[in-house]
């Protein structure tokens, strides 16, 4: 079994929703947010927020079983994995696809989710049109988090 160490989520930011693994979008991020939550070093992040429920009801998994996996020490493909044989949903190549173009052009489609994002752009990046996606507010917030200028 390949065991990883948690990154730690008070020194830099989890992997970016857009990264892969198994062709899937947020599941790495959703691993890195799990491991640190585990190991004490979470810091402002929570391991299955919305974003990450939209992961795990995409393939149907228990997000405390998978916890419970994350806890064994596994690495990424040994996650996948885990996820591939214990998934509900049992998701071809083209669905994985079609759902990963989704989540990377989900925008805010009601008046609560979008008051709440237009409040969170404003805090962060006020001045920047190129803003307009969930990953894009993300990954974003994890930059300037950590330090970056927007």
């Amino acid at each position: 079994m390949a065991t990883t160490s948690p990154t730690d989520l008070t020194q830099r930011p989890p992997r970016s929703a857009r990264a892969r693994l198994g062709g899937y979008v947020i599941l790495p991020r959703m691993i890195d947010k799990c491991r640190a939550i585990l190991a004490g070093t979470g810091g402002e992040f929570h391991y299955n927020c919305p974003l990450d429920q939209h992961f795990i009801s995409f393939v149907g998994i228990d997000p405390e079983a998978f916890k419970a996996e994350v806890a064994k020490g596994k690495g990424d493909g040994e996650l996948l994995a885990w996820i591939e044989q214990n998934a509900r949903f049992k998701r071809a190549p083209y669905e994985i696809a079609t759902w990963v173009a989704y989540q990377e052009s989900r925008i805010p489609t009601d008046r609560e989710s979008r008051a709440f994002y237009d409040k969170w752009q404003g805090e962060i990046a006020p001045t920047r049109p190129d803003i307009g996606t969930w990953f894009d507010l993300l990954d974003l917030d994890d930059f300037v988090s950590f330090g970056g200028k927007a």
